[in-house]
């Protein structure tokens, strides 16, 4: 069977298991959803509830949590089996032999050979934007905020902070000179975010396996985890500032988490940021959303069984962050707004890697760097809800 007919079987079975796993996810939703209104019930009736009933209501919970994980998972690997069977070019295939055997002759007198002293090389732009593809799909805040490709250390963005003067004029009436606006920078600085995954000879030996591929699910993982990390609560130093850290951003206070709380959640940003909003928690905490319910008795989370498309509360797409604080007193669990407007990350073009064949023999590591910055460039996109 060659190569492209493999990929394809693949890529069928993946489909296949996709689908399945959405059904799968869609009956515990019914059965949790049957549970839990009986549990309620028996709460607002005050008869009681049966501990077996609340063990049932939990352990589905955890099911769909569990399920949700999968119905993302299958999701990446549909979508990366679309890089499967790409043309190759000449620089991707010396890429590939560097890879694999450390030949860098290949690369004299081009630009790609522009690393540093210690040997690194700086990856083609077929490999670097593999690499930014499968960040992107495993990366939530990357699904959320605005993205710059930048040629320097730091990115730098002037705002406004007291605004141009506008108005009316008639078609031939004279127009009145208007104010200059106060403009002020705002620095996104990157650091360098790094990972080393190591591979095996025999992996590197196998002329079928495609090491681009290999090296963007090596790295994917660690650096989503990283920098989704700092996007929320990073300090800013060789670090982006999270949201969540940021001295701009302002915290709503309220009593307790409900329904009445993320509907006042809701109505704190201005009315141009609603409509691209989105709500963002950690798995905990949605957890306990799941259950809530509004004044007519439905449920404010509904689950979405669309490829790619998050579930939804109260009407907005609610996407899990597991590096969100959990529910307590003080804590700021829930974020809600637009995050487009309101959070900025800025990546520094060119993925470098060093190939070291000697640390860690057998093995061969692949020390991998990329250069990331972030902050938020507008506070009132952003609101977040602090439990007292």
């Amino acid at each position: 069977m060659t190569p492209q007919n493999e990929t394809r079987m693949l890529e069928m079975k993946t489909t296949g298991d996709l689908r399945q796993a959405k059904a799968d996810f869609a009956a515990t939703f019914a059965a949790f959803r049957d549970a839990n209104d009986t549990r309620l019930a028996a709460l607002e009736a005050k008869s009681g509830v049966d501990p077996l009933l609340t063990e049932k209501v939990d352990r589905l919970n955890a099911a769909l949590e569990t399920q949700t994980k999968r119905v993302e998972n299958l999701t990446l690997a549909n979508a990366a089996s679309g890089f499967a069977g790409e043309a190759k070019s000449e620089g991707s295939q010396a890429w590939a032999s560097f890879i694999r055997t450390g030949e860098t002759s290949a690369f004299e007198g081009k630009s790609i050979a522009s690393g540093d002293a210690d040997g690194s090389l700086i990856a083609p732009i077929e490999t670097e934007s593999r690499i930014d593809s499968v960040l992107a799909e495993s990366s939530p805040m990357r699904r959320l905020a605005t993205i710059r490709t930048i040629g320097a250390s730091t990115f730098r963005k002037p705002v406004s902070t007291s605004g141009a003067a506008s108005g009316w004029a008639g078609e031939t009436d004279a127009r009145v000179e208007t104010d200059t606006p106060t403009l002020e920078l705002l620095d996104f600085p990157t650091g360098e975010l790094y990972a080393m995954p190591a591979a095996t000879q025999a992996l590197l030996d196998d002329s079928v396996a495609d090491v681009d591929a290999w090296l963007a699910e090596e790295v994917r993982d660690v650096f989503a985890a990283q920098e989704t990390a700092a996007f929320i609560t990073g300090d800013g130093v060789h670090k982006p500032r999270g949201f969540l850290t940021d001295p701009g951003l302002g915290a709503m206070e309220q009593g307790a988490l409900d329904t009445d709380g993320l509907i006042d959640l809701i109505y704190a940003p201005e009315s141009r940021y609603r409509s691209n909003a989105s709500f963002v928690m950690n798995r905990r905490t949605i957890n306990a959303v799941r259950k809530f319910k509004d004044a007519d008795g439905n449920y404010i989370w509904q689950p979405s069984l669309a490829a790619g498309a998050p579930s939804t509360l109260l009407g907005y797409p609610l996407v899990e962050m597991e590096d969100m604080p959990d529910i307590g007193a003080g804590a700021s669990c829930v974020a809600f707004g637009d995050f487009r407007r309101g959070y900025l990350i800025a990546d520094r073009q060119g993925v470098r890697v060093l190939r070291d064949p000697y640390s860690a023999k057998p093995y061969v590591l692949f020390y991998t760097t990329k250069r990331v910055g972030g902050g938020v460039q507008d506070a009132d996109a952003i609101k977040v809800l602090k439990v007292t």
